[in-house]
């Protein structure tokens, strides 16, 4: 059983974005990366698989520049088997299907039973990378999954869809899988953990080494721009409630628009 977990760094939600200076893209000089959170519970629902299975390989993967080595060392760390790292150079302006084609490949190269992803990115929120490499590969694809088993070659999952109902899916491997963050606690990395992550195998490649040489993203960034900047607030006190209300029922109406 090899289970493939792919793994996306992002801006520390506390993180303030910064817009370069010709508004075309993010300054990420201040700017302090982590794990997508999503990731971490793809990462631990992998580690409790091959506990469970008691075989197989869990390959910590991303796609990105020289920095998203670091974090998967940091998957090794928890108890990943092998580091893989896919240099974007030359895809630096890759959009999502892009990403999706060179990620499919390598999931092919490495010929995987299982892959688990967070259930989306925390920086653009589009949630569609891992369904689009389902699709290529030609593999079910279930998101927001809050319980995984396994029997056989077929995996039992729930998700959560709206009004707290859940779904149940039985699905046949191969197959791809979105943690929600309900799936799991994700394991803190011990000190031996830590200590022998670099020791760990780690195979860096190119898209190129997966028959992937050049491609035109379909998507482009135009620009970004901060959000309109909210009013200030109006402090109502000293008056009888009645007048207070009045007033605020005024100001819904006539300056938010909201009446």
């Amino acid at each position: 059983m090899k289970i493939l977990v792919l793994v996306k760094q992002t801006p520390d939600t506390a993180t303030k974005v910064k817009i370069s200076a010709d508004s075309k893209s993010i300054d990420q000089t201040d700017t302090k990366f982590i794990i997508n959170p999503y990731d971490e519970f793809a990462i631990e629902e992998a580690l409790k698989l091959k506990t469970k299975i008691g075989t197989g390989e869990v390959v910590v993967a991303s796609f990105g520049d020289e920095s998203a080595k670091e974090f998967i060392v940091k998957g090794l760390a928890m108890g990943g088997d092998r580091g893989l790292w896919i240099s974007n150079a030359g895809f630096e302006n890759a959009d999502g299907l892009v990403v999706s084609k060179i990620i499919a490949a390598a999931i092919k190269a490495e010929n995987a039973n299982i892959v688990f992803c967070g259930k989306q990115a925390i920086d653009d929120d589009n949630m569609h990378v891992q369904t689009m490499t389902a699709e290529l590969l030609g593999w079910p694809h279930v998101n927001v999954i809050t319980k995984f088993d396994i029997n056989g070659t077929v995996a039992r999952v729930e998700r959560e869809v709206e009004g707290g109902q859940v779904e149940i899916y039985d699905v046949q491997l191969p197959a791809i899988f979105g943690a929600h963050k309900s799936l799991n606690t994700p394991r803190y990395a011990s000190l031996p953990g830590i200590r022998n992550a670099s020791k760990k195998p780690f195979d860096s490649k190119k898209p190129a080494d997966y028959g992937v040489s050049s491609m035109a993203p379909k998507t482009t960034i135009k620009g970004f721009k901060y959000p309109p900047e909210k009013p200030k607030g109006k402090l109502f006190q000293g008056e009888p409630v009645d007048v207070m209300v009045d007033k605020v029922v005024k100001l819904l109406r006539e300056e938010a628009k909201a009446l």
